[in-house]
């Protein structure tokens, strides 16, 4: 009896390292299409900070093998970022059996919107946030003081608010699955608007670096998204936890009922 509990464990064992070696593969096979390129790719990041430095100023490395290892850790970076239509994939393709249908059905959306958010919110750092905190950055600096930014610290900053943007702008995916397990509803949220105004500055103060410039210009996005997350989420309040009563009570889905990916 004891071997044939342990049989679930060790099949799911070995689909879950089955996944994990796509995931590290399909990273590893990206990296090495973009590492020719690495230097450009760091020149790309670094375009924004370069554009609004006064004459004169340039950045910098202070360390003997910055100028090869900082390119090659971007472009890690960068392969992850790109690869990660095909990890939330595999995250899937472990989960969707476990899953019943109308799990699904609302996982996959939430998947691909969730990536796309995440995009939207690197892409609103690199377009909007980057130039408008450089320039604010280099008028501002005392007169007599020459900016010279060490390319692994800079790399260090655009990462930080990188992934502080791209995590921000998944707030909608959160609140349509608070109000879709009945965990929330959008009537309480709507009370707690003073509130949610305050937490996004908070944390805004938490993942981004220490200026007022950053953190509002990440609180303002971030309410923006939680009401646009309660709008959406009045045609999802309930429906998961109905829809697992339903399966408790009829016995009329099975996670393993053949409709499987």
């Amino acid at each position: 009896m004891a071997v044939e509990d342990t049989q679930p464990l060790i099949s799911h064992l070995i689909e879950l390292r089955k996944r994990l070696l796509y995931c590290i593969l399909s990273v590893l096979v990206v990296f090495l299409c973009l590492v020719y390129f690495a230097n450009d790719i760091y020149q790309i990041v670094s375009a924004p900070l370069i554009k609004h430095l006064p004459a004169g100023a340039s950045m910098i490395a202070t360390d003997v093998a910055s100028p090869f290892f900082t390119p090659i850790k971007l472009t890690i970076i960068v392969s992850v970022f790109v690869s990660a239509p095909l990890l939330l994939y595999q995250v899937w393709a472990f989960i969707a059996p476990a899953l019943y249908k109308h799990e699904r059905r609302l996982m996959m959306p939430l998947l691909f919107s969730s990536t796309l958010l995440f995009y939207a919110g690197m892409a609103f750092a690199y377009f909007i946030v980057f130039p408008l905190a450089f320039s604010f950055f280099a008028q501002t600096a005392p007169r007599g003081v020459l900016i010279a930014t060490d390319i692994n610290n800079y790399l260090d900053f655009v990462m930080a608010l990188f992934m502080a943007f791209g995590v921000s702008f998944q707030v909608p995916i959160a609140i349509v699955l608070l109000c879709w397990t009945g965990v929330v509803t959008p009537d309480d949220l709507k009370k707690k608007r003073p509130y949610v105004l305050v937490g996004a500055f908070v944390v805004g103060m938490l993942l981004t670096p220490p200026d007022v410039f950053s953190q509002t210009l990440l609180a303002i996005p971030m309410y923006l998204l939680f009401e646009i997350g309660l709008f959406c989420a009045r045609f999802y309040v309930g429906k998961g936890r109905r829809g697992r009563e339903g399966t408790s009570d009829d016995n009329t889905e099975d996670p393993n009922d053949g409709d499987q990916v």
